[in-house]
C-alpha cells in the first residue's frame, strides 16, 4: 500500500495530510516554511507526494496565484524524487469524488466522508477526526492521487 503526502498549497499556509492504507494518518494546516521543514525531517518519507496544481481557467489571476505556484515548485523541489511528484488538478478531484466538475467544496467534503468514514467527536473519533480547513482539500488530493496511481487512466481531464 502506498503512503502519500498530499498538499493543498497556499501563499503562506498549506493544508496537508499523510494518507496510508486508505485512510488519513495525520493532517494539518501550517505555514509553508514549517511544512518544508516537516518534509526535511522525514526519516522514511512517504512513497509519493501529491500537490494540488493551479490551473488556468482563462481569467486574469493575481499575485496570490503566482505566489502559490512558487510554493508548489518549492515543495516539489524539496521532495527526494521531484520528477515523480504527482500534480493533481482540482477538476480531476471534483470529477473523481463527485462525478462532476461543478461540485463545490461542501460536496467534496461530503464525498470524502462517504468514502472514508465519519468525522466523529472528541469522545468518539471517526476516521476523519481532526481534519480541518485546508486539510480537507489535501485529503481530497490524496484520495484522487491514490486512485490515479492505481489506475493511471482514471484521470480523464487535464486542466490547461
Amino acid at each position: 500500500m502506498t503512503a502519500i503526502l498530499a498538499i493543498d498549497p497556499g501563499t503562506e499556509q498549506s493544508g496537508w495530510c499523510y494518507f496510508y492504507r486508505g485512510g488519513v494518518t495525520l493532517s494539518g494546516v501550517e505555514s509553508n516554511v514549517a511544512l518544508l521543514e516537516r518534509m526535511a525531517l522525514f526519516c522514511n518519507p512517504p512513497d509519493a507526494l501529491a500537490i494540488e496544481m493551479v490551473a488556468s481557467y482563462g481569467m486574469p489571476v493575481g499575485r496570490e496565484v503566482f505566489e502559490t505556484c512558487v510554493w508548489i515548485g518549492r515543495f516539489k523541489q524539496a521532495w527526494p524524487r521531484p520528477e515523480e511528484v504527482r500534480l493533481v488538478y482540482r477538476p480531476d478531484v471534483k470529477l473523481f469524488l463527485c462525478g462532476t466538475h461543478r461540485a463545490k467544496d461542501s460536496n467534496v467534503r461530503q464525498a470524502l466522508i462517504d468514502k472514508l468514514g465519519r468525522v466523529g467527536t472528541k469522545a468518539d473519533k471517526g476516521p476523519l477526526y481532526g481534519v480541518t480547513s485546508h486539510a480537507w482539500a489535501a485529503v481530497a488530493v490524496a484520495v484522487t492521487a491514490a486512485e490515479q496511481m492505481r489506475d493511471p487512466l482514471s484521470s480523464k481531464t487535464k486542466a490547461a
